[in-house]
């Protein structure tokens, strides 16, 4: 059933109850996996994920040492449940997941202080288990988790979301067109969106998976840096709570 946006600027509420600038509920845990060096479990609203960090570790062979010379390999491995869609038989498929996972590992490799362990590989896994929108911000956000769990250097938290213009990419009306936050699955499936990952008011990752018309780009920036400040607050709560508790 195709979702209608014409009620967002009568009604000023999204279908599951929210405000445009309104983030689903989000929970996440760190140090969930005893065996790993660092792990985290995260959800955002429905979406679920678990992400384990390993090293860092010296690389096994040649093509496993370092990207660059004297500095640390972030390697990134995604995998799809296969219960965590809507209908079993559809998953994630092998392009967009090699496209996440080259983000990760990129975006990572510039924040982490990679220069510190040179000839080692940094091993991120990450397991989906439920899938209901703004899945690579939720792969982003347990990421983050689970390094600073592995006490790895980082210059800062690399937190994340999406935002959607609330009319379609074709049309040109921008009076009604205000941007969303923190987009589920339906709101994915038929608005133009973009996913944000910023390390404080730097803008460190940027990805673009539908056409959306260049005027509107600018406040959908601006909404997701924003968005991204408050689940910087959030996960650094967890952190700190988890610190009070168990350090």
């Amino acid at each position: 059933m195709p979702l209608d946006t014409s009620i967002y600027p009568l009604a000023l509420l999204r279908l599951d109850g929210r405000r445009w600038n309104e983030l689903r509920r989000i929970h996440a845990q760190v140090s969930v996996q005893a065996a790993a060096d660092g792990s985290s479990y995260l959800e955002m609203g429905n979406t679920r994920v678990i992400c384990v960090v390993l090293g860092p570790a010296e690389g096994k062979d040649k093509g496993q040492r370092g990207a660059r010379e004297g500095e640390a390999k972030v390697g990134v491995e995604i995998a799809v449940a296969g219960f965590s869609g809507m209908e079993r038989r559809r998953r994630v498929g092998n392009k967009r997941t090699s496209e996440m996972q080259h983000c990760l590992s990129t975006a990572f490799s510039s924040l982490l202080f990679t220069h510190l362990y040179p000839h080692s590989t940094i091993s991120i896994s990450i397991h989906i288990l439920s899938q209901d929108g703004s899945l690579l911000a939720a792969c982003l956000n347990a990421a983050t988790l689970a390094l600073i769990d592995a006490g790895i250097p980082m210059s800062d938290y690399l937190t994340a979301c999406t935002v959607a213009s609330s009319a379609s990419s074709s049309s040109s009306d921008t009076a009604t067109s205000d941007p969303l936050l923190d987009l589920n699955g339906l709101e994915e499936q038929e608005l133009p969106f973009l996913t944000i990952g910023a390390v404080g008011e730097k803008v460190s990752v940027l990805m673009l998976e539908t056409r959306v018309r260049m005027e509107r780009v600018e406040g959908m920036l601006a909404v997701g840096v924003e968005g991204c400040k408050r689940v910087r607050a959030i996960l650094d709560g967890v952190v700190r709570t988890y610190e009070k508790k168990f350090g």
